[in-house]
């Protein structure tokens, strides 16, 4: 009889040790799964915060950024007012052609400076601003003509307005380049530096068209 209990309870034994022994394996490989799937969604958290990370990178903006859209936005507008007098005292085709292609240009970034502006909580320049509160600023905002030699082009007609728009957009495209090479090396709004870049290139192949103007006239 007591044999018969002995091997009972070493049966009992062995059995409890067994399903012992079971759980811990699956709690070791349940541990080793989570294990992989932990790292695997640390990397996924790594993944998905570094997309957060680059977006917030374009979205920066600084001091540099800001002075090129309050400064470029009237400067545009001026560019976009003299071209608005070409389509009636030009008489040259080429400077027509020339001002339509300013003006169609510059308006959509007039827009997307404003918008700039705005999602980062400054003030837009006033339409109008550059005639009255800008004017102690336009040292900074090269190539802007004065209230004078704007009334002069819009007094120009035919050959007279050919040249003096040509001459003064040329003054007026070099002066928007250097506060593009300005944004580009100071500036930390990745879309406003590419905007930069894109005045560079299309305003300096501009500049290199009316001077050829200029020399054949």
């Amino acid at each position: 009889m007591n044999r018969k209990r002995s091997l009972v309870r070493r049966t009992a034994v062995l059995a409890a040790s067994g399903v012992t022994a079971l759980v811990l394996a699956a709690c070791g490989s349940s541990g080793n799964d989570t294990g992989a799937a932990g790292h695997g969604g640390h990397r996924a958290t790594d993944s998905a915060s570094a997309v957060p990370s680059a977006s917030a990178s374009q979205g920066q903006h600084n001091a540099a950024d800001v002075t090129f859209a309050k400064g470029m936005i009237p400067h545009h507008r001026q560019a976009v007012e003299m071209a608005d007098l070409a389509p009636d005292r030009a008489r040259s085709a080429e400077v027509k052609k020339l001002a339509a292609e300013i003006k169609a240009a510059q308006d959509p970034e007039i827009e997307k400076l404003s918008g700039w502006l705005t999602s980062w909580g400054e003030t837009v320049p006033a339409e109008g601003a550059m005639d009255h509160s800008m004017h102690g600023d336009m040292e900074g905002m090269g190539g802007m003509m004065s209230a004078e030699e704007m009334t002069e082009l819009e007094n120009a007609s035919g050959q007279a307005f050919d040249t003096a728009f040509t001459e003064m957009m040329t003054e007026h495209h070099e002066g928007a380049v250097e506060m593009a090479k300005t944004e580009q090396s100071a500036g930390a709004h990745t879309p406003a530096r590419e905007m930069a870049a894109d005045i560079i290139d299309s305003q300096s192949a501009e500049i290199e068209q009316m001077k050829k103007l200029l020399e054949e006239k």
